[in-house]
């Protein structure tokens, strides 16, 4: 299983689903999130943090900045807005050589264009008359060799 799609009728279901992928989240997880503005990039980035890290935690959004950084208890999250981007060969001075340190959130990855990581789990937050439908992809794993495989299988269960 490469491929999977979930329902988000609304900004909470949206943070759930980010909080479960957050608790399936390893060290070297890079997940590119998709989507128009106002899809929900920033609120599923959020949540995610916000669960590993406490509510306490304020997440603002790196459109400015670019990229944030936070602890967590396992690992390092580095946080990348990309929309603000003239040229890919600008993600080199944002930290990219860190990406496969720790988890890496990026929104707007498509413009990161070739230096996109060839493993990656990609989430498209697509509105639809329901709410939003996320569908999320691995990219770049083969076969046995897919970490994604169980863990798209362990949320995809929890929003049957």
């Amino acid at each position: 299983m490469n491929i999977s799609h979930v329902q988000l009728e609304n900004e909470n279901d949206t943070v759930r689903f980010a909080k479960i992928v957050g608790q399936l989240a390893q060290a070297g997880d890079f997940i590119a999130l998709y989507g128009d503005l106002g899809a929900g990039k920033t609120t599923f980035a959020r949540g995610l943090i916000q669960d590993l890290l406490g509510p306490p935690t304020e997440v603002p959004s790196p459109t400015f900045t670019l990229l944030q950084t936070y602890d967590a208890p396992n690992f390092q999250i580095y946080h990348f807005d990309l929309y603000r981007l003239k040229s890919p060969d600008e993600v080199w001075e944002l930290g990219w050589e860190e990406i496969g340190v720790g988890v890496t959130l990026c929104e707007w990855p498509e413009n990161a264009g070739e230096y996109l990581p060839a493993k990656r789990l990609e989430i498209h937050l697509e509105q639809d008359a329901a709410g939003r439908m996320a569908v999320l992809r691995a990219i770049g794993y083969e076969g046995a060799q897919n970490p994604w495989k169980e863990r798209l299988i362990a949320i995809k269960h929890h929003f049957i």
